[in-house]
């Protein structure tokens, strides 16, 4: 299903009744696609990425558009809820690609999405902008698609050392969707379980659209697990889940070591179950930016941020400052280059680059610092700051 960014829409409004008619008519359309999911138990990431390239694309907007190699354009945001499944995306991705004529994508939100489009958006040369985790959508073999949010693969181990030390955490059970995403940080986090010196001793898989979990935690719980890991769910799952395992009695550790959510999981589970929960923060609440683009996310979208929102708003102006660098709009193979070249980028995140090199063969991977906090009365509480060596 199309959407049209209401945001942008409005914002294009105010030009048309505030610019002169031949300033307005001597800007032209910057296209740029939303490929995420609107609707389902995915809708919070999908509608985090589509605000914040509405954000981005509002600031060039309301100063009269992104000057490009001599050219000024207004963004137009056109977006598509793919329902976080292959085939609506590659459906989506067809018409954004051959009927829209976009050059850029910011999407898809899951991994099998973005597996699916990839044949479309690189054949094309079309950039894309992924949530996705799996380690197979960055290679040297799609050099136009980036991953401007971390990863299992990034801070998992980090996490987990921290927390099985700080805890003395032996055995672990986990919850994962039965798809492409639920496999591989299944696959990443056990690993990294290992590597800390627990065990994940019991792994259940199941369906996106399941609601009822107690008969799995029942399982799991039977092992006499210490921790239950909720990487890899939406936030909507991880809230039934956290509600339910509490329901049901068990008194260990919750832990989320991936997919910044805690607002939307303490809506769904409640403040009282998931008190103590352990959570990968992607933000630090103590920074000014963070806190700025807090402030100016729910006011002008009257409703609380999803985490990886930021991650998509920086991602967004790293790939505008690329187009401007590049000088160009049309060559999508010089602004991809002019986006692998930026570095310690000051975003609302702090400092940004780009890594990924010895991982996936290609630095398309985002850098940026993260850190684990505790849930204290609803809300995160810091309790460790990271990076990809270590948290502290």
């Amino acid at each position: 299903m199309k959407f049209k960014s209401t945001l942008a829409l409005a914002v294009g409004a105010a030009i048309a009744f505030s610019a002169p008619p031949t300033v307005a008519q001597e800007n032209k359309t910057l296209k740029v696609g939303a490929l995420v999911t609107l609707s389902g138990a995915g809708a919070s990431w999908g509608r985090g990425m589509l605000e914040a390239t509405e954000l981005a694309a509002s600031k060039y907007n309301e100063a009269g558009g992104i000057e490009v190699g001599g050219e000024t354009y207004d963004i137009e945001v056109i977006a598509y809820d793919d329902s976080y499944k292959a085939n609506e995306a590659v459906s989506a991705a067809n018409r954004l690609v051959y009927d829209d004529e976009v050059k850029y994508i910011i999407g898809t939100v899951g991994s099998a999405p973005i597996l699916a489009i990839q044949p479309i958006t690189e054949k094309e040369g079309v950039i894309t902008m992924t949530l996705g985790f799996t380690s197979e959508a960055l290679s040297p073999e799609k050099p136009y698609t980036f991953r401007p949010n971390l990863t299992t693969a990034e801070v998992a181990q980090p996490q987990i050392d921290w927390i099985v030390e700080s805890q003395g955490i032996e055995t672990v059970g986990a919850l994962f969707p039965n798809d492409e995403t639920g496999e591989q940080i299944a696959k990443d986090v056990s690993a990294s379980y290992e590597e800390a010196g627990a065990e994940m001793s019991a792994i259940e898989f199941f369906e996106r659209d399941q609601v009822d979990f107690v008969p799995l935690l029942t399982r799991i719980m039977s092992q006499g697990v210490d921790a239950i890991e909720l990487d890899g769910n939406s936030p909507e799952t991880a809230g039934q889940i956290v509600q339910q395992a509490r329901d049901i009695g068990f008194e260990g550790a919750i832990i989320r070591t991936g997919g910044p959510a805690t607002a939307e999981i303490v809506n769904v589970a409640g403040a009282e179950a998931a008190e103590g929960m352990f959570v990968h923060a992607g933000l630090d609440p103590s920074k000014d930016s963070v806190n700025a683009y807090i402030t100016e996310y729910e006011e002008t979208f009257e409703h609380s941020m999803n985490g990886f929102s930021p991650f998509f708003y920086d991602g967004a102006n790293m790939l505008f400052q690329a187009m401007q660098e590049a000088g160009t709009v049309e060559d999508t193979d010089a602004v991809r280059k002019a986006l692998e070249s930026i570095e310690s980028y000051e975003g609302v995140l702090g400092e940004l680059s780009w890594t990924g090199k010895d991982r996936y063969g290609i630095a398309h991977q985002i850098d940026a610092p993260f850190y684990i906090a505790q849930v204290r009365d609803g809300k995160e509480e810091i309790v460790a700051t990271c990076d990809i060596e270590g948290c502290e």
